[in-house]
């Protein structure tokens, strides 16, 4: 099988990035299961999503299959995981450890796709110089000071929306480069700075809308 990660420059469509962890973690548990080939179509009934989309969307990572057998999936595994940078450890400090920014310095599974919060910032007096999941937790006012020893370009963002922007300036300022925003702020970073918003709460209404026009569809 010819395995060729892409190297050129052409921007990938979010919505195809959003869906190969999709089709990574199917490989995965088809392996688990002691498969050694799968093909879009056999994807295709696990996940819902068309065999010819999901053929176009692995074309990106420019991975060939065999015909009538599909894509031997070690290789596929192994391609995917580094095409979506799981493979390399990026590390990251978390600002904000409420509930939702507690439960992130809990969740040990971050690491295996490759994020590694390294540290934590708050300003609760409670909470500054205790750890959670080995994760120290630092004041606010000591990041600058621990970038200089940590060499982060990641910031994740769970503090309270009134904060939200005033924190992000100031990781930006002290030389983050990429934020994963957890709140519901559409928060304003130079163009140089890579954001990624994922709203729970949006999320959440999204789900109730849908919901609420089954349950109109089904009375009707």
């Amino acid at each position: 099988m010819a395995i060729r990660t892409r190297k050129n420059t052409d921007k990938i469509p979010e919505p195809t990035l959003r869906r190969l962890p999709w089709y990574l973690s199917c490989a995965k548990l088809m392996r688990e299961k002691g498969e050694k080939f799968v093909s879009s179509t056999q994807i295709s009934k696990q996940i819902n999503i068309d065999a010819s989309q999901i053929a176009k969307d692995l074309s990106y990572v420019d991975i060939s299959g065999r015909t009538r057998v599909g894509y031997e999936i070690d290789v596929l595994v192994q391609v995917l995981e580094d095409f979506l940078g799981f493979t390399n450890l990026h590390r990251a400090y978390l600002f904000g450890v409420g509930s939702l920014g507690g439960a992130l310095l809990r969740d040990s599974g971050l690491a295996h796709f490759g994020l590694q919060i390294v540290g934590a910032f708050d300003i609760n007096p409670h909470l500054v110089g205790t750890e959670i999941n080995g994760i120290p937790i630092y004041h606010s006012d000591e990041f600058e000071e621990r970038m200089l020893a940590d060499r982060v370009n990641i910031g994740v963002l769970t503090v309270p929306i009134s904060i939200a922007q005033e924190i992000t300036e100031k990781m930006v300022a002290g030389g983050i480069k990429a934020v994963w925003n957890f709140t519901p702020f559409r928060i304003r970073v130079p163009e140089s700075i890579v954001v990624q918003n994922t709203s729970l709460y949006a999320h959440l209404a999204v789900m109730f809308n849908r919901l609420s026009e089954n349950q109109l569809k089904v009375g009707s």
